[in-house]
């Protein structure tokens, strides 16, 4: 028998929620095959299994959020059987069963109470709901969600507890929309940048009219490859400025500044109710054609939820592009542990505006503007770009 635990899918990942499982009970499994869909930090991802058998039971539910490490199925190797009280073998055993079959009189308890799962915990707390009283329908009796929404929906409105009165406000009723994992964490970083990242913000007016010629006689000789973007090519600027300005490359750790070798760019992508940075390894070493088709094929991914925690991961700056959507200029939040983040706008009239956010801890005034003067200095004069 094998405990299928929830991986750490990202580097920052300590919760991860079911969204659905791609298999059933009683399927085979060989390694890699696809298992459970994941929502994790920074994205939905598709969790493979690891080793072959029989799918024998989930323990977690789609729509449960669990911790790294907690179990959420069980397989049963090749030859593996256990017999039923009838003596026939059975199919589909649960962990629960398997463990500590409890009598049908009895009510699984654990040191909190019943066993129940963690939705299901919160949905009962929410509801006033005492757990001794529900009758779980998981393996051993789990209480899960389904039975606390069966509950909840078989309650007249006598039945219900009487909670505090809303207000007539001017606002009228409020809707609430309950944050996702990705959207929780980013929102959390976010705050934890600006709250202990001092922030400082250089702008530069530069000239692209350089970049969009460039850019048009790529277009006119591609033959097939992919074209570069002007975004792509911003990409690529700011690879080479971090190439001459190292510490703009770093990242602060526990009062020390560490910089490494790689220079990793990060594109911010905009998804479905979030926002995702794959990353683009070492850009200052491909050329604009590569970055294109890398870019390409990223954004790709994290639109249709298939990118891997590797590609969102080592990133040592970051590119934000709003210029799509009409947006002069803004300025970003620093992603932490980076040192800086470049936004852009869009190009009028062949100019561009570029806001540099940086952390005061990091980077000094006068070797940003030196770092944006580099980066605006390539996309001004784009040969040095390897065009």
């Amino acid at each position: 028998m094998i405990e299928v635990k929830l991986p750490r899918l990202s580097d920052s990942m300590e919760e991860g929620t079911l969204l659905a499982w791609l298999r059933q009970v009683g399927d085979l499994l060989q390694p890699g095959d696809d298992l459970a869909e994941i929502e994790t930090d920074k994205a939905n991802m598709v969790f493979s299994s690891d080793a072959a058998g029989t799918l024998g039971a989930v323990l977690v539910e789609a729509g449960e959020t669990v911790a790294v490490g907690e179990a959420i199925a069980v397989l049963f190797e090749d030859g593996e059987e256990l017999p039923t009280p009838s003596g026939e073998v059975a199919a589909v055993p649960s962990l629960a069963n398997l463990a500590a079959p409890s009598r049908p009189e009895e009510e699984p308890l654990t040191a909190r109470g019943p066993v129940a799962s963690p939705v299901a915990r919160r949905i009962a707390e929410a509801n006033a709901i005492d757990l001794t009283e529900v009758i779980g329908s998981g393996p051993a009796g789990r209480i899960v969600k389904a039975d606390i929404e069966a509950v909840v929906a078989g309650r007249t409105g006598s039945d219900r507890p009487a909670g505090p009165a809303k207000p007539e406000t001017a606002k009228g009723e409020v809707a609430v929309e309950e944050l996702s994992s990705v959207q929780a964490t980013i929102a959390r970083r976010m705050s934890e940048s600006k709250a202990s990242a001092p922030h400082f913000y250089l702008e530069a007016e530069i000239d692209m009219t350089a970049a969009i010629a460039a850019r048009a006689r790529l277009k006119e000789s591609a033959s097939g490859a992919v074209v570069p973007s002007l975004n792509d090519i911003v990409i690529k600027a700011c690879a080479l400025a971090l190439r001459a300005h190292p510490r703009a490359n770093g990242t602060f750790c526990r009062d020390r500044i560490e910089v490494p070798p790689r220079i990793n760019v990060g594109t911010a992508v905009a998804v479905p109710g979030s926002l995702l940075a794959p990353t683009v390894y070492d850009a200052d070493c491909l050329g604009l054609s590569e970055i294109a088709a890398r870019t390409r094929a990223l954004a790709r991914k994290a639109r249709e939820g298939t990118i891997s925690p590797a590609e969102l991961a080592g990133g040592t700056f970051t590119v934000s592009n709003l210029g799509m959507y009409g947006v002069r200029r803004f300025a970003a939040i620093v992603n932490p542990p980076q040192a800086a983040i470049l936004a852009v706008g869009e190009v009028v009239e062949g100019r561009m505006i570029a806001t540099l956010s940086c952390d005061h801890r990091i980077l000094f005034g006068a070797e940003a503007a030196g770092f944006l003067a580099t980066i605006r200095g390539h996309l001004e004069e784009p040969l040095a770009l390897a065009l």
